[in-house]
């Protein structure tokens, strides 16, 4: 009886013994200690969330974000493009793997009634007005979560083995930051990465779910300048001028005609005419009208294909005005466009598996591209280009996303005043989920 009883309890610690080194196992410890740290990050949450900086002044957020990342043991550099911050923890040999955050608020008045919402303004002293300022775009949870995350890999150094990138970055809403850093060398002065990742919470899905777009998820944008000039008149003499708020209104309508008749209809694009300004009173026929122009496509070449018909329209459409040559329209496109999101299938296939296995396959959605822009892109883009992921990270309370999928209720949107994400479940979900993916690309052989 004896040695039966010893043989099944050397089974049983036997068989606790493989337990504890199963992935389930390992996830959970994982859960424990996100959850336990959470007190914490929730306080870095709502600092941030009271505290935020527009674009191009995130001086005391990036030096907040650099501490945190310093007493974690990072190689911290600050100031890299702007206000960048680039952390570096290297641990062996194995490949570098990127994470970035933004940092940068919105010019917005925050309306969500929060106990710690954000009540500055910022004193432009070009204009002298008052810009209220608000994380209405989640930046603030981004880098909770980056936080966490490299809170959760540096203490986990024993289970990875490679380099550690981890960067903020400055003046995302402004499509400046990753341009401003690249610029400054981040991938010749510190490391190139072998993988780029980041996240983006997204209302759109309830907490607990994270959204996966593989190829295309986010768009190229261009700005586009169109001064239209005609002869001035008499309101009531309109055959002594050129009327370029006529000849405007027929380009207007002429653009739109790029994407209904030359491109496919599956080769989604968006020619979008955001303001027009001309004239000065009721009669007169002005000399000038200006168009501003968002353009959103998704591969290069169909981005030069709008770009070249728009300029063939506005172009040709003066012509036939009978515009003479030397007043055609100016066409300004701006150099500074933000290129296209692309999430390499690889990698993105990878990853989205490994998300199905920790959070269940019902939790990770496959979502359509956007056409919003994300600066992120660039980072993917240096040549060689390397492989990168940008995932969407569930920001709605369940019940009241159940709720506006009954046609009851209407969800804030991103850059709303009244865009809240519920803090614990959005940032611990995402700390879980940004940890998991670091760790499956900086396994330990």
């Amino acid at each position: 009886m004896k040695s039966v009883a010893s043989t099944v309890l050397k089974s049983l610690f036997l068989l606790f013994f493989l337990l504890a080194l199963t992935p389930a196992s390992a996830g959970e410890r994982l859960k424990r200690a996100i959850a336990e740290d959470y007190p914490y990050l929730e306080r870095f949450y709502t600092h941030l969330h009271s505290h935020p900086e527009l674009s191009f002044h995130e001086k005391a957020t990036s030096e907040r974000l650099a501490e945190e990342l310093r007493k974690l043991g990072f190689e911290v550099t600050q100031n890299v493009g702007g206000y960048g911050v680039v952390a570096l923890m290297r641990n062996g040999e194995g490949p570098t793997v990127m994470i970035r955050t933004d940092m940068d608020a919105l010019p917005v008045e925050e309306k969500t009634g929060l106990p710690y919402a954000s009540r500055r303004f910022f004193d432009d002293n070009e204009s002298g007005r008052r810009i209220p300022v608000m994380h209405a775009c989640g930046h603030d949870a981004h880098m909770s979560i980056f936080v966490g995350t490299a809170r959760r890999l540096a203490a986990m150094k024993t289970q990875w083995s490679g380099t550690l990138m981890m960067i903020g970055e400055p003046a995302e809403e402004k499509g400046a930051g990753s341009r401003g850093m690249l610029d400054a060398g981040l991938f010749t002065r510190f490391a190139r990465p072998d993988y780029n990742l980041a996240l983006h919470v997204d209302p759109s899905l309830p907490t607990g779910t994270i959204g996966i777009v593989p190829g295309y998820a986010f768009a190229n944008v261009d700005s586009i300048d169109i001064d239209v000039y005609g002869i001035g008149a008499h309101g009531a003499v309109p055959q002594a001028g050129k009327d370029p708020i006529v000849l405007s209104a027929q380009i207007i309508l002429a653009l739109q005609t790029i994407v209904s008749r030359e491109l496919s209809p599956h080769n989604p694009a968006v020619v979008t005419v955001g303001s027009i300004h001309g004239g000065t009173q009721h009669n007169i026929i002005p000399e000038k009208v200006t168009l501003q122009l968002t353009v959103r496509t998704y591969g290069d070449a169909t981005r030069r294909k709008v770009l070249d018909s728009i300029k063939r329209i506005v172009l040709n459409q003066a012509r036939a005005f009978g515009i003479p040559e030397e007043k055609l329209p100016k066409i300004s496109v701006k150099k500074a466009y933000t290129p296209s999101v692309y999430n390499d299938p690889g990698l993105t296939g990878r990853i989205r598996g490994r998300f199905e296995e920790v959070f269940g396959k019902k939790q990770v959605r496959t979502l359509q591209p956007s056409m919003v822009g994300e600066d992120f892109s660039r980072y993917g883009r240096t040549e060689p280009r390397i492989p990168s992921l940008m995932f969407r990270l569930g920001a709605t309370d369940p019940a009241e996303y159940a709720e506006a999928e009954a046609g009851k209720r209407v969800l804030p949107p991103l850059h709303s005043p009244r865009f809240a994400p519920p803090p614990e479940a959005t940032i611990k979900t995402g700390v879980e989920a940004m940890t998991e993916a670091a760790l499956l690309l900086l396994k330990k052989e």
